[in-house]
């Protein structure tokens, strides 16, 4: 019995991404002129976000709510999956330097478009899988990377990512901004988030940052 509530205990620990913790939203930010932005949702915010972070012409990475109609949603409301919204990550970069088709690329190594309506432990349409577009040229870089991965087979069966035009993106509360970097042996992290941030590493060595190669 005592290793069942443990097992359990654990289950529970490290199967929900986020914790309750405060109301208080993180700020929008803003590119500057020579920036664009883009906009993912790939499952839990939380290890996208580190992993973005990490390459070389990537500004900001902010976690955030995106895709569906509620204003301004809270944390709490986006888990009654009732919003529309997934939880997504807006990422400010220099296209001189990071294009938004390797953002792609990226985008489709680290988290897996061919589950529906959840990523992993994270069962749910907040934590479904769409790729956001601000204009026609993304939109067909979204479609052939969508077509060369379900060509590669990186994972097995049809990629069911969204298509969808650019929202308004509104930015999480602020407990969950850099959540990987402040709490690196949250069970949660360990086990899900670092994974994730790995296959990037493995996969994208030249696009990393000096910190982490």
């Amino acid at each position: 019995m005592k290793l069942t509530i443990a097992f359990l205990t654990l289950l529970i620990t490290i199967s929900a991404c986020g914790n309750g913790e405060g109301q208080t939203k993180a700020p929008l930010v803003k590119p500057t002129a020579t920036e664009k932005v883009a906009v993912f949702a790939g499952g839990c915010f939380w290890g996208i976000q580190q992993g973005f972070s990490e390459l070389k012409g990537v500004t900001k990475v902010t976690s955030g709510y995106a895709g569906g109609t509620t204003k301004n949603p809270t944390y709490e409301q986006i888990n009654t999956e009732t919003t529309g919204h997934a939880e997504s990550v807006q990422i400010i970069y220099d296209p001189k330097v990071i294009s938004f088709a390797k953002l792609l690329e990226v985008f489709f190594v680290v988290h897996d478009g061919t589950q529906l309506n959840r990523q992993g432990p994270d069962v749910g349409t907040s934590y479904r899988s769409i790729a956001f577009y601000s204009k026609a040229e993304e939109k067909q870089q979204i479609e052939a990377a969508i077509t060369k991965n379900n060509r590669s087979q990186l994972h097995p069966g049809q990629i069911v990512t969204e298509v969808k035009q650019m929202p308004i993106f509104y930015p999480a509360e602020k407990y969950h901004q850099n959540y990987v970097k402040l709490n690196p042996n949250q069970a949660y992290v360990v086990s899900v988030c670092g994974p994730k941030i790995q296959k990037i590493r493995k996969a994208f060595p030249d696009l990393l940052k000096d910190e982490f190669k």
